[in-house]
């Protein structure tokens, strides 16, 4: 089949399969926002007298038309397609005529990709927070199941000072809710209309109307200068990767104190049944294998980062053909962080904390002590902290 740039030439069949890759397949979850991507490029077309409204109503409707039986199933990006920028105006074409070749007037495939990019970026975004503060609502509920249960305070692994159930988790729901802040703040960047950038150096000989795409996708800003865009691929992908690896560090560590409080040396827990995996070989085993998957995989939202950043880094400005690879870590990113969020709620919900096996040792109010002598006797802290000190060196 004939792709958006070919000339003719015939093609090394191996040159397809090495340059496209796996973007096809990767391009099926932007195919909606590029659909509307390229509506809103038609009327930014129209608005600038380069497109009838005959036509304008035309291909609307045909995109509309190819996204939504997209979203049925009924055609997906093949290899030979190479990407879904080609897929749609080969089919939009098919469905049309000619009218469909008028939508690429004033518009590279840099700038479409990029616009389905940013669009389903801003949803994904949105998912990502909701689901972080989903998770903190179930560590606010397990707080309440809890309220009144002590817990000690670990520093060094030895117990330091008393806390409790409820401030354990709410110490992590609020790490939860500052992670949906982190993830909201990624929205400046993405926020910003790369259309009529085109390959990143405008339209020579066109005067589009680049405010009409954006108000028509609700971005907030157009990307300018031209020139500015392709110099920015890459930074807000990572810049969600590394909220992303925030999060699932926040829920690394919140799934490692579960881990320890589960063995049977502390038995402070007990995991519902359903989120927990049999052994193979002993009977009596019930294996937390989802929290240890999660403090796992903390690590694979790192390695996302790194390679997105590794990618970008020390390309000289316009574009380059690395930054399709962005795709990959970004959406494995992102599914991963949506798979964890999305079992956790449910899995918090049968954690339970188990009163009778959870005791705090003697010396874990040394600190209190020391405190209430400076405050009743008027001595200095270190003066306190040393008698205290020895009275419990005195008492072993």
């Amino acid at each position: 089949m004939s792709r958006l740039w070919d000339k003719g030439a015939p093609l090394d069949a191996r040159v397809l399969s090495y340059t496209a890759g796996e973007d096809h397949a990767l391009d099926d979850r932007l195919v909606a926002y590029d659909v509307q991507g390229s509506i809103a490029h038609a009327v930014g077309l129209h608005a600038a007298g380069l497109l009838t409204e005959g036509d304008l109503h035309t291909l609307t409707r045909a995109l509309t038309e190819i996204g939504e039986a997209h979203a049925r199933g009924e055609w997906q990006i093949t290899l030979e397609q190479e990407d879904g920028q080609t897929a749609i105006e080969s089919l939009l074409t098919a469905k049309v005529g000619p009218v469909g070749g008028r939508i690429h007037l004033g518009r590279s495939r840099n700038d479409q990709v990029l616009t389905a990019l940013r669009l389903y970026l801003r949803d994904a975004v949105e998912a990502l927070r909701h689901g972080a503060l989903g998770v903190a609502e179930a560590l606010h509920a397990l707080a309440a199941r809890h309220a009144e249960l002590a817990l000690p305070g670990y520093t060094h692994m030895q117990q330091a000072m008393p806390s409790s159930v409820a401030l354990w988790a709410q110490g992590f729901a609020a790490e939860l809710h500052d992670d949906a802040e982190g993830l909201q703040s990624t929205q400046r960047r993405i926020g910003k209309s790369p259309l009529g950038s085109a390959a990143g150096y405008g339209t020579p000989g066109l005067s589009l109307d680049r405010e009409s795409a954006m108000h028509h996708l609700a971005f907030p800003v157009v990307h300018e200068p031209v020139t500015a865009v392709q110099l920015s691929r890459g930074k807000a992908e990572s810049q969600v990767l590394f909220e992303i690896a925030l999060l699932m560090t926040d829920l690394g560590r919140l799934s490692a104190d579960l881990l320890l409080f589960y063995t049977q040396e502390f038995s402070f827990v007990s995991l519902p049944t359903a989120f927990t995996t049999g052994s193979s070989i002993m009977p009596q085993k019930r294996n937390p294998d989802v929290f240890e998957l999660i403090r796992g995989r903390s690590m694979s939202a790192q390695a996302y980062l790194v390679e997105a950043l590794g990618i970008m880094a020390k390309l000289p400005s316009g574009y380059q053909r690395d930054l399709q690879l962005l795709k990959a870590p970004l959406f494995r990113g992102i599914d991963l962080a949506i798979a964890t969020l999305d079992i956790l709620p449910a899995a918090l919900v049968g954690v339970t904390f188990c009163a009778e096996n959870i005791r705090l040792d003697a010396s874990i109010h040394a600190a209190e002590q020391a405190n209430r002598l400076v405050v009743d006797e008027g001595i200095p802290f270190r003066e306190a902290y040393r008698r205290v000190g020895e009275q419990l060196v005195g008492k072993k």
